[in-house]
């Protein structure tokens, strides 16, 4: 069949339309942590920088404004600091993960089983070959690794990346990880030097990452940048889904979500309160309530009292079946004197995190 009857058949099953793609935030539009970052862990929503053994290396994350046409945002890496020699166990790579039960339409394990297109925009001054690993389920053995190249050097280009069914390996019906997606901007030899393995199989460390000849760490003026991440059933890449900002944001907020304003119930107390926090919106799973720096109250305008030290205890207990209500005590105020108090205050917040 060709491209053009198999697009032709897509649009007619309806998987070519709404809701299609099934990566969040992949314009990388939605950034709740903030629009720069200098360690590793989640930078602009569901996306994470990663590494492993590096000894020098040093870098900033950012949502960019360099995108190609029909984009306004992209996640960029500067490199700060090289690392030019690369040991053999060293890993720099972006990791996205996704729900199990997200991806059941892929009929994994399943004679019914489906191939899946990923496609995405990117630009570096690191021109040469690079790596996409994927791997199904939280520390599952079925991976395959497909290879992209950048050509042109800082030029947008646009890749496809088609995956073979998975007759064999199922991916869990659940809220948790389901299929990882990583792109090495570098890679020693202890993941790069196995063979390109054709269809799923079991983990080879030596094939995580094969063939990765780029290595983005190696000078202090290299940048690496993504946009337009998306990942479709069948094996012709449509053009980007594009959604609002709130769509996205909404979506984003399962996993991770800031609170600015609540009521604070003293009680009896007059340095800690109990407050409920409501998510919005039902989270993947119990979020972990943590403080962004030293909160502050005000008794509805009139006093306000600070905390000497960030310090949030969290019910014991589970949370409301959909994960949406928190009870939380806060502690190491002084003062509350048996008022209600209330918090609106933009620069220090509560976070809810049901990360994956």
């Amino acid at each position: 069949m060709s491209k053009a009857a198999q697009l032709a058949a897509l649009i007619g099953s309806g998987q070519a339309q709404g809701n299609k793609n099934l990566i969040i935030n992949g314009a990388m539009q939605v950034a709740q942590r903030g629009t720069s970052f200098t360690s590793t862990g989640y930078t602009l929503d569901r996306m994470q920088m990663l590494t492993a053994n590096t000894d020098n290396v040093a870098f900033t994350t950012t949502q960019s404004s360099t995108a190609p046409d029909g984009f306004a945002s992209s996640l960029k890496v500067d490199i700060t600091t090289a690392e030019s020699a690369l040991d053999s166990n060293e890993l720099f790579r972006l990791l996205y993960k996704a729900e199990g039960q997200d991806l059941q339409q892929l009929n994994y394990g399943s004679s019914a089983a489906t191939s899946v297109t990923l496609s995405f925009y990117v630009r570096s001054n690191v021109t040469g070959v690079y790596a996409v690993e994927f791997r199904l389920n939280a520390g599952g053995t079925s991976t395959i690794t497909k290879q992209y190249t950048i050509s042109s050097a800082n030029t947008w280009e646009r890749k496809t990346l088609t995956l073979p069914a998975n007759t064999a390996a199922a991916i869990d019906n659940d809220n948790s990880n389901g299929l990882e997606i990583s792109f090495a901007l570098a890679a020693g030899s202890n993941f790069t030097t196995g063979a390109l393995g054709t269809s799923w199989a079991s983990t080879a460390t030596a094939s995580r990452y094969a063939g990765q000849a780029a290595n983005v760490m190696s000078s202090a003026s290299n940048e690496w940048l993504i946009t337009g991440v998306s990942l479709e059933i069948g094996d012709v890449a449509t053009p980007f889904e594009h959604e609002s900002f709130g769509e996205t944001l909404q979506k984003c907020q399962r996993y991770y979500t800031e609170t600015k304003s609540f009521t604070v119930e003293p009680g009896n107390q007059s340095t800690q309160g109990l407050c409920v926090i409501d998510a919005g919106i039902p989270m993947r799973a119990k979020a972990t309530a943590t403080l962004s720096g030293t909160l502050s109250v005000t008794d509805f305008g009139n006093t306000t009292t600070t905390q000497s030290s960030a310090a949030i205890v969290q019910d014991g207990s589970t949370s409301d079946s959909p994960n949406k209500f928190y009870l939380l005590r806060l502690t190491n105020f002084s003062g509350l004197n048996g008022r209600s108090w209330v918090s609106y205050n933009n620069s220090n917040y509560i976070i809810l995190n049901a990360e994956l």
